[in-house]
């Protein structure tokens, strides 16, 4: 075999893996997940997944690692191709709710799995998570520069609000195992994040 072919060959097998990962992750907890479950579910020996990754923990690194920076990637794709603040928050609000709810999958390995340990927490928060807060952060004091966001709120309070908030939206959504689109609730979060709840 060339080095030319050898290289998707081995980018396959690590996706395999990582897809693998996140069903029996999904589907069995990850405390509860064993390397052997992985290999099974990829149809590979063993072995083979630490020709890979080190550990478990080193597979849901790295899931996590390039899952953020695919959306965090097509997030500023996206955001640089549209002007105005308020319509850059809309989409990173649909992005969000579209990514997660096109995979039901990942979205209960994202929203619960990942938050099962403070140690995971504390390690994640500080890579992509921040970076992706940062463009939401970013977006509102660029708002605020051109006097459609109010001035007298802090920017990196303002980002995590809009993420707690399309955080539970795909919380609820997974816990409650029924299926409806995700993405619509995005237009919903933002009506009352631009316009709050009291009528004028």
């Amino acid at each position: 075999m060339s080095r030319s072919n050898a290289k998707p060959f081995v980018s396959d097998k690590r996706e395999a893996i990582l897809r693998a990962a996140i069903k029996v992750f999904a589907g069995k907890g990850y405390f509860n997940s064993k390397v052997a479950d992985i290999a099974k579910e990829a149809g590979i020996a063993d072995g083979t997944v630490y020709l890979y990754f080190k550990s478990k923990d080193d597979i849901l690194r790295s899931f996590f690692d390039r899952a953020m920076s695919d959306f965090i990637s097509e997030g500023k794709r996206e955001l640089a191709e549209i002007e105005g603040p308020e319509d850059k928050l809309r989409r990173i609000a649909q992005l969000h709710l579209e990514r997660l709810g096109a995979d039901r999958d990942l979205a209960i390995v994202f929203q619960v799995e990942l938050r099962g340990s403070t140690k995971f927490m504390e390690e994640f928060s500080a890579k992509g998570f921040a970076d992706y807060l940062d463009i939401i952060r970013a977006t509102i004091a660029e708002g605020q520069k051109l006097g459609v966001f109010r001035i007298d709120l802090k920017p990196i309070i303002v980002a995590k609000m809009l993420y707690g908030a399309l955080d539970e939206m795909v919380t609820n959504w997974v816990l409650s195992h029924k299926s409806y689109p995700l993405a619509p609730m995005a237009d919903e979060v933002l009506k009352v994040f631009f316009g709050g709840i009291l009528t004028k």
